[in-house]
């Protein structure tokens, strides 16, 4: 098995290289290669990861010209994956939000229940709060899940993770050009992969907020969730 980690990254210099260092520090003899996604940052992401040495595994910048936003940045870290058709793409944000030592547990997961798509859920691990969510964002995150589980007809716990492990399976059948530039990117490959009929699931990973700058303004996502899934109620993303 292969494994390709993307990780989109928006002014993340102070964050990015120590990320990288710990993806490579896993126990995690399926990595391929990383692929890391300057998504326009004005600071110095893009020279600190081109200067990083390439000695276990080939480490691919890929270098967007403007801020296109964190869809459009996953957009061409899994379009560069595909050249090399790995059978796992895990994407892993460079703010060290997500701890790169959960990969190995997740591909375990992915593949002993034969998942197409798993999300890490900072919820079920039971370390949102004590992690450093703030309160807003866990009590909007359980109000937005009931209405995600009834409309998608799933039982997880944490739709708005980023921490997601696509299977090959998931990336044939996803039409990822035509989904979301912005945040909610996400959530609309989960919402294409329910209409694929492909296996979801969440496993649990821990999870810490630091000094990290968000980029997500909370009501437009959240109104850009409620349109996702109305537009699964419409057949939106049902396989062409």
């Amino acid at each position: 098995m292969t494994l390709a980690v993307v990780i989109p990254a928006y002014e993340a210099a102070r964050h990015v290289a120590l990320v990288i260092e710990r993806v490579l520090a896993a126990p995690l003899p399926e990595l391929d290669r990383i692929i890391v996604v300057d998504d326009g940052s004005r600071d110095e992401t893009g020279r600190l990861v081109a200067a990083l040495p390439r000695a276990r595994c080939p480490i691919d910048l890929v270098t967007r010209s403007c801020n296109g936003g964190y869809g459009a940045a996953m957009k061409d870290g899994l379009a560069r994956a595909a050249e090399t058709d790995p059978d796992v793409v895990a994407c892993v944000h460079a703010d060290g939000q997500y701890s790169p030592e959960a990969l190995p547990g997740l591909l375990t997961t992915l593949r002993s229940r034969r998942l197409d798509l798993l999300q890490g859920s900072r919820v079920a691990s039971g370390t949102a709060l004590s992690g450093g969510m703030p309160l807003y964002k866990y009590v909007a995150n359980a109000a937005l899940n009931l209405l995600e589980n009834w409309t998608l007809g799933l039982r997880m716990t944490d739709y708005h993770s980023g921490y997601l492990l696509y299977g090959r399976r998931a990336r044939q059948a996803i039409s990822f050009a035509r989904l979301s530039d912005s945040f909610d990117f996400d959530l609309e490959v989960i919402a294409s992969a329910r209409a694929a009929g492909l296996n979801v699931a969440e496993a649990p990973v821990p999870t810490h907020y630091g000094d990290e700058h968000s980029h997500l303004r909370p009501i437009p996502y959240g109104m850009r969730v409620l349109r996702v899934l109305w537009r699964f109620r419409r057949g939106h993303y049902d396989p062409a």
